[in-house]
């Protein structure tokens, strides 16, 4: 449900596509991002590709979380269960709190499209120094289902009751707070 009131506030968004063997001209997934992210009306501000390699994707995610003109950091790829999907473990190596129901969620939505084959999947999300990390399956499929479904929605300032976007100014409230 969306507030007419509201006005649309856009947020800066980084894509991390984790892959051993994409490059950006074959990224779909990032492509499919992307293209949702700008026809949002939010601002795609840094796009890479990494192999799957969690000190690398820890770095990445660490470089932006600190990077003042990056909001939110969706990644693709790398969340699934062979011993190279080390994604996960990467973004919760940046973590401060984790966004359970992100991934709660993102099964309900994946059981609609895949049933039982969304067990597989470890997508999650959390809250690293003011911005928002989401790490979502490597498939177009499964990027568009967590944009469409999710993402487009708690990224929307008029998205009521509530949203990512409202309670952005306070993420980082621990770190002003005087002792």
């Amino acid at each position: 449900m969306a507030a007419t009131d509201r006005p649309f506030i856009p947020v800066r968004i980084a894509v991390l596509t984790v892959s051993d063997s994409r490059s950006l001209a074959e990224d779909r997934s990032g492509d499919t991002l992307v293209a949702r992210i700008e026809a949002a009306g939010h601002h795609l501000v840094r796009r890479e590709i990494l192999p799957d390699e969690r000190a690398l994707i820890r770095d990445q995610l660490a470089a932006w979380v600190a990077d003042a003109e990056v909001d939110v950091v969706i990644s693709t790829g790398g969340t699934g269960l062979t011993g190279r999907d080390v994604t996960v473990e990467a973004h919760r190596d940046v973590y401060e709190k984790e966004i359970d129901a992100f991934s709660t969620v993102f099964t309900i939505v994946s059981m609609r499209k895949i049933g039982t084959s969304a067990v597989q999947s470890r997508a999650t999300g959390g809250v690293a120094g003011g911005t928002y990390l989401f790490a979502l399956p490597g498939s177009p499929g499964a990027c568009r289902d967590a944009w469409d479904e999710i993402l487009v929605k708690q990224l929307d300032y008029r998205h009521m009751p509530c949203n990512f976007v409202e309670i952005m100014p306070r993420l980082d409230e621990k770190m002003r707070r005087k002792v």
